[in-house]
């Protein structure tokens, strides 16, 4: 339609030109000794346009050769950006299909062209990261940080995982603290350093940083109990027989983090500094907010202390835990190691009833071996040896 409406704008045009033209009847003399012209007004109007638009195409002529260098430098320097624009896509492209060293080519000729080259020397140390080329992750990194000074947290990070995953753990929490005195703490900062503080076997940082990471960091929140529970097994171990010590290490842990596992970790530990009694109370206290079959297993392990009292707290549970196979054969253990004969065969016939169990075996074979009962004993004894192999 536009196209249209300029075809009939330009026969309008010259249909008004020729009309104009047609009754012009004006004429022009130009003198110019001995020489002399007549032209009608209407070709000096034709010859005034013509030469006007030979004067611009002349003028315009001489500035494009003129401006043609300019001109051939700028659509090189175009075709040079283009081409580093797709070099630097393919290193991306490159390193998240995990072929480092092709991406790291890549991206050091986008660095030597001096395109974005602090992205650049990033994008190379990283692959250098990950191909585990310490000495070329260096050299990446303090070009990065030559050419932009703002990629020196994300450099200290590439550092720090490097490593990591290197073992070198002192070297990354040397790094990390350089990164907290650069861009302060950060989640993935908190994240790397609570792997070098697990592989520095420091307990109380590994707690530290986990209890800020389940504050900040969703994700992670179904993991972190694990690992939690495992820094305070590591300091329990790093406590080993100091009873004093243990016990204030346990008035120290919340109530939240202590799970059975963490209280058997702790039982063993004061039974082995010798506080039979102190390990009663720790088992106590938790089976008595939560049952746990493997607690009340080394609840009736416990040898030394106050033996009648651990009798009655045990039978005084099964009040509650009828029929508890872990709970009978803790009572059987107890019984036996008071010489209580009758009670000991009856609540281990009981857990042998509940379940089928090798240490159940084991403790009836034990109960009939003191008691002279030498064919029984026997018996179970064949029993515990066939669920053995």
């Amino acid at each position: 339609m536009r196209g249209l409406l300029w075809v009939v704008t330009l026969f309008a045009l010259a249909v008004g030109v020729s009309l104009a033209a047609h009754f012009n009847d004006g004429y022009a003399l130009l003198v110019l000794p001995p020489y002399r012209v007549e032209l009608s007004f209407n070709l000096l109007i034709i010859l005034g346009f013509g030469a006007f638009l030979l004067f611009y195409v002349v003028l315009r002529a001489l500035s494009l050769t003129r401006s043609l260098p300019r001109r051939v430098r700028e659509f090189r320097e175009r075709r040079l950006n283009q081409k580093m624009i797709e070099s630097f896509y393919e290193a991306v492209r490159l390193l998240f299909e995990g072929r480092f060293t092709l991406a790291m080519k890549k991206a050091a000729d986008v660095h030597a062209a001096n395109h974005l080259p602090a992205l650049a020397a990033l994008l190379a140390a990283r692959s250098a990261q990950r191909l585990h080329e310490p000495e070329k992750l260096k050299q990446w990194v303090e070009r990065a940080v030559m050419a932009d000074g703002k990629m020196q947290a994300a450099c200290l990070m590439l550092e720090a995982e490097m490593h990591i995953e290197m073992r070198h753990f002192v070297e990354a929490a040397a790094v990390l603290k350089q990164l907290q005195d650069v861009s302060g703490r950060h989640v993935a900062a908190l994240r790397l350093e609570l792997r070098a503080q697990q592989g520095l076997g420091d307990g109380g940082e590994v707690l530290r940083l986990a209890r800020l990471l389940e504050k900040h960091h969703v994700a992670m929140r179904e993991s972190l109990p694990e690992i939690k529970r495992k820094a305070h097994q590591e300091n329990i171990r790093q406590l080993g027989s100091d009873s004093d010590r243990l016990a204030i290490y346990q008035k120290s842990i919340p109530a939240s983090e202590l799970d059975a596992l963490l209280v058997a970790e702790l039982a063993a530990a004061f039974i082995d500094g010798g506080l039979p009694e102190t390990a009663q109370k720790t088992i106590e206290w938790h089976l008595d907010a939560k049952w746990d079959a493997s607690l009340i297993t080394l609840y009736g392990q416990i040898e030394g202390g106050d033996s009648g009292s651990r009798l009655a707290r045990a039978e005084a549970w099964l009040m509650t835990h009828v029929g508890d196979g872990p709970l009978m054969l803790a009572l059987g253990r107890m019984c036996l190691a008071q010489g209580q004969w009758d009670k000991a065969e009856r609540h281990l016939a009981l857990a042998l009833e509940r379940e089928d169990r090798r240490e159940v075996h084991i403790e009836l074979a034990r109960l009939y071996a003191e008691t002279g009962r030498s064919e029984e004993a026997l018996s179970h004894q064949r029993a515990a040896a066939k669920m053995r192999s």
